[in-house]
């Protein structure tokens, strides 16, 4: 089951991987991407072993950005690749049959890539500018995300489509009815100074969108 809620951490100086996850975790966040960067493999890894704790202590999905390698190290339920990192197909003989594999798309093409690359879910975006990726992919925009889910309901292509990169709380309805499986927000929590307020409200947003009742939350 693909998670219609994605989180991930980023580095941030004030606060680490691990206190983000707990925070999340414990406002109810069930799917966690652990995002982090510049780190050597070691400190990596210590840094997923805490977070794997956190993660099974509430029932969280954990998802490794990019490193099969620290996947494996932590047993995660996952891992998510950019078009640029090893073929999921690759990830797939090392991980095992029964792990998660996402993968990035900034293009219908791409997206018909990781489809026949065995992806289990895509991350398609940038939807808008967002400080939290570096050498960012060209931004999508939402008349190009309508567009693009046109095409992949004309394709019958049922992998679930997940937003990213910038998405923030007004985005989640009209995503949602565009025919998205649903979102992925970093930033918009990490860098909130209310991030427990926001992420409830994430979760609210997602299920009155899904039950069919209109929320005004911005």
């Amino acid at each position: 089951m693909i998670a219609k809620f994605q989180y991930l951490t980023q580095d941030l100086e004030t606060v680490t991987h691990a206190q983000l996850a707990e925070i999340a975790c414990k406002n109810g966040i069930k799917w966690l991407q652990l995002r982090a960067k510049n780190k050597s493999f070691e400190d990596w890894l210590k840094t997923a072993k805490e977070v794997k704790a956190i993660c099974v202590n509430y029932d969280c999905k954990l998802i490794i950005n990019d490193n099969v390698s620290i996947a494996q190290e932590v047993d995660a339920d996952g891992v998510h690749l950019g078009i640029d990192d090893m073929p999921p197909s690759k990830a797939r003989q090392l991980l095992g049959a029964n792990k998660i594999i996402g993968g990035t798309a900034n293009s219908f093409e791409e997206v018909l890539k990781q489809v026949n690359n065995g992806c289990d879910y895509i991350g398609l975006g940038p939807f808008r500018h967002t400080e939290t990726k570096k050498n960012l992919k060209p931004v999508i925009g939402e008349e190009n995300f309508s567009m693009m889910m046109e095409m992949i309901k004309h394709r019958k292509i049922n992998i679930p489509i997940i937003a990213i990169g910038g998405i923030k709380l007004f985005d989640v309805e009209r995503l949602l009815k565009m025919g998205l499986h649903g979102v992925a927000v970093s930033s918009g929590i990490n860098l909130s100074p209310i991030r427990e307020i926001i992420i409830k409200q994430f979760i609210e947003k997602i299920e009155n969108t899904e039950s069919g009742q209109v929320t005004n939350c911005r």
